[in-house]
C-alpha cells in the first residue's frame, strides 16, 4: 500500500520518546493521516499518566489503553516460568510482554479499519520482530511501519531535537536518556555509560534502580517468604491465596527492598550484535527460584534434564518473535505435563540480593528420606555390585580389549 493509500494508522504507543515524535513524523510523511494510539498497560504503573493528553496534543486523534496485565502474567508468563524458560540468563522481560502487545495491536486495527500499524522499535533491535510475526500471524495483510528503518534520524540525540522542534513534551533529558522498558515483570536499562561494558551500573546512584534498592543498601535482616504452588503454577504468598498479577506485585515489593533480581549481562540479539543491558527482576527471580527449588523433589531425573534443555529451546522462541508458533504451543503442552505433580510450598530467605531455600515440602514429593539416610534403612546396598558390574560393563570389555585378553 503506498502512502497515499494511508487514511488511518495504529500507533503501539507508550508516550516515549521514540513513539512520543512518531506521532508527528507520521503526519509529516503520510500525507497526514489519522494517528490512533494504543497503549498497553503491562503493569508499569505510572507511565500511563498523562498519556491520553500527551497523544492527542502530538495529533493522535485517540488513545486506547489496553489492560493486558493479567493476560501477559496467565498466558505468557506463567507457560513460561513453568518450562523454565530464561535467555542467556535474561528473565525475558519484554519480550513477555510484546507477542501480547501485538495481537491486541491488531484486534485494535480491524475494529477501527486501519490501513497500517506502526510502531517505534529500532532496526537493531529484537522487538521489531517480536511485534511484526505477533501481527503477520493474525494480520497476515496489514501494512506495518517502522519509521525507525526509514527516517533520516540517527540518533536519541537527534530525536530529542526532533521533539523540542515540535514542542512534543517529554519525560527525559539528554543526561537521563537512557533507553527503558518496564512492565509488571521487569525494568531494563540501556544507552549511556552502559553502552561500554567497562562501566559498573550505577546501582547506588539516586534515581537508577526504580524497582528496588541496591544490595548494598538491603536491610540487614532477612525476609521470609512462602509461595505455594499448584501443578507448577503460583496460586498463594505467605498462606494468602492471590492470583498471578497480584503474587508478582508483592514479590517485586519484597525483592525490591531487599536487593534481588539484579543482573547486568551482555547478550547476543535475534539481528547479530551483542547488547549490554540492565535489568530489574525482583519478583520474576524470586518466583523462577521458587519453582526451580519445588521441582528438585517432585520431577523425576530424566524429565528434569530433557525440560532444562528444552528450555532453551523454549526461551529462544520467545526472544526470537516465536510466541505463536506451532512449536512453542507443543512445548507448552510438554511443560504442563511436567508440571502434574509440581504441587507445594517453597520457603525462602532473601537477603542482601540473595535468595536462600529456607524448606521444600510437598504431598506428591519423590525423595524419600527413609531411602537416603544415612542411618538404618531398608534399602539393600549390596545390590549396588550387580548394578555397577552391568552399568561398567563396556568399560570392563574396552579394558580387556586394549590388554589383548578378549
Amino acid at each position: 500500500m503506498s502512502k497515499k493509500e494511508i487514511k488511518k494508522i495504529v500507533l503501539a504507543y507508550s508516550g516515549g520518546l521514540d513513539t512520543s515524535i512518531i506521532i508527528p513524523w507520521l503526519k509529516e510523511n503520510y500525507n497526514n493521516p489519522e494517528i490512533i494510539a494504543v497503549a498497553a498497560d503491562v503493569g508499569q504503573g505510572d507511565e500511563l499518566e498523562g498519556l491520553e493528553e500527551k497523544a492527542i496534543k502530538t495529533g493522535a486523534s485517540k488513545l486506547y489503553i489496553a489492560d493486558l496485565v493479567d493476560e501477559m502474567v496467565d498466558d505468557v508468563i506463567i507457560p513460561s516460568l513453568k518450562m523454565g524458560a530464561s535467555y542467556e540468563q535474561y528473565l525475558l522481560g519484554t519480550a513477555f510482554a510484546r507477542p501480547i502487545i501485538g495481537k491486541k495491536l491488531v484486534e485494535i486495527a480491524k475494529q477501527e479499519n486501519a490501513d497500517a500499524i506502526a510502531h517505534g522499535c529500532t532496526g537493531k533491535g529484537n522487538d521489531q520482530v517480536r511485534f511484526e510475526l505477533a501481527i503477520k500471524r493474525f494480520a497476515p495483510e496489514m501494512t506495518i511501519i517502522a519509521p525507525w528503518r526509514t527516517w533520516d534520524i540517527k540518533s536519541r540525540d537527534e530525536e530529542i531535537d526532533y521533539a523540542e522542534a515540535h514542542n512534543v513534551p517529554l519525560k527525559i533529558n539528554r543526561e537521563t536518556n537512557y533507553s527503558k522498558d518496564k512492565n509488571l515483570w521487569h525494568l531494563s536499562h540501556e544507552g549511556l555509560d552502559l553502552e561500554d561494558p567497562a562501566n559498573e551500573p550505577q546501582y547506588e546512584k539516586k534515581g537508577f534502580l526504580e524497582m528496588g534498592v541496591s544490595p548494598v543498601d538491603a536491610p540487614d535482616q532477612p525476609t521470609y517468604v512462602t509461595i505455594d504452588f499448584e501443578k507448577g503454577a503460583p496460586v498463594a504468598l505467605d498462606g494468602q491465596k492471590m492470583k498471578g498479577s497480584d503474587i508478582i506485585r508483592k514479590l517485586n515489593q519484597l525483592g525490591g527492598e531487599n536487593g534481588i533480581g539484579l543482573l547486568d549481562i551482555v547478550e547476543n540479539r535475534l539481528v547479530g550484535m551483542k547488547d549490554r543491558g540492565v535489568y530489574e527482576t525482583p519478583g520474576g527471580t524470586i518466583l523462577y527460584h521458587a519453582h526451580q527449588a519445588l521441582e528438585m523433589i517432585t520431577v523425576d531425573k530424566d524429565t528434569a534434564h530433557m525440560k532444562t534443555k528444552l528450555a532453551v529451546d523454549f526461551a529462544d522462541l520467545i526472544y526470537n518473535g516465536k510466541w505463536f508458533s506451532p512449536l512453542r504451543e507443543a512445548l507448552s503442552a510438554f511443560a504442563d505435563k511436567t508440571q502434574e505433580y509440581v504441587t507445594g510450598s517453597v520457603k525462602l530467605k532473601l537477603y542482601k540480593g540473595n535468595i536462600i531455600n529456607a524448606g521444600i515440602t510437598s504431598p506428591h514429593s519423590l525423595y524419600s528420606e527413609q531411602l537416603v539416610t544415612f542411618g538404618e534403612s531398608d534399602y539393600d546396598q549390596g545390590q549396588a555390585t550387580g548394578f555397577i558390574n552391568l552399568w561398567g560393563l563396556p568399560d570392563t570389555v574396552q579394558a580387556l580389549r586394549e590388554q589383548g585378553k578378549l
